[in-house]
């Protein structure tokens, strides 16, 4: 598979089959994500790969805290406190693309609920990783963890599996932590899901829009 063909056919997964994934498959991943560059090497990536029982036990206990009306707690500022054009005409577009493939309603508020606390359990995904830096890295690390969280993705699609990267995994990083034994000082960055797709589920037949390159690029000659 190309690079090229890689990018353009990952998209965000939010259906999967209920078959495991090979522990072969996610450790040639890593084994391929972890050239992934970073600021004078370092590497500041540090993953918890969750399934089985202790996955069930973890996203009931986030959808939980989800349902039950708790704030979220995410380490960062991840999305605008003000959203401005052209941002909000965008993330308003992706939220319509969602919910009119799953034909959900403006005023079904119930199953808007519902879809949100999927996110919780990583969309049902065989496997949820949980992403960790140390408390003394700085803003050039987030740039460095993008890089390596891409190199994941793109690696998973040679592999034949589909994925969904998930802000929403580190609302409640205290309960992730916790759960896991990890120092309530790590940061928590972001979440992903991993496994096969469904590719009979209405909700994996929509894509979003990508803007054309002259709408975002400037050349200086």
């Amino acid at each position: 598979m190309k690079v090229s063909e890689a990018i353009k056919q990952r998209q965000s997964i939010r259906a999967y089959q209920a078959r495991a994934v090979e522990s072969d498959k996610i450790t040639r991943i890593f084994d391929v994500a972890r050239h992934a560059p970073s600021g004078v090497n370092t590497q500041p990536w540090q993953v918890a790969v969750v399934s089985g029982e202790s996955k069930q036990q973890l996203q009931q206990k986030l959808e939980d805290a989800f349902r039950n009306g708790e704030k979220s707690q995410m380490a960062y500022q991840y999305y605008p406190v003000s959203w401005e054009p052209p941002y909000k005409a965008r993330r308003l577009a992706c939220g319509l693309a969602l919910y009119g493939a799953l034909e959900i309603g403006r005023e079904d508020k119930q199953r808007q609920l519902d879809q949100q606390a999927a996110n919780f359990r990583s969309f049902d995904a065989p496997v949820m990783l949980l992403f960790f830096m140390a408390p003394n890295m700085s803003t050039g690390s987030y740039l460095d963890y993008g890089m390596f969280l891409q190199s994941i993705m793109l690696a998973a699609e040679e592999e034949g599996l589909a994925t969904c990267p998930q802000a929403s995994l580190a609302e409640y990083p205290h309960i992730v932590k916790q759960q896991l034994g990890y120092s309530e000082e790590a940061v928590l960055i972001c979440g992903m899901a991993l496994g096969y797709a469904d590719k009979e589920a209405v909700v994996n037949s929509y894509r979003t829009e990508r803007e054309s390159v002259e709408s975002f690029t400037r050349f200086f000659e």
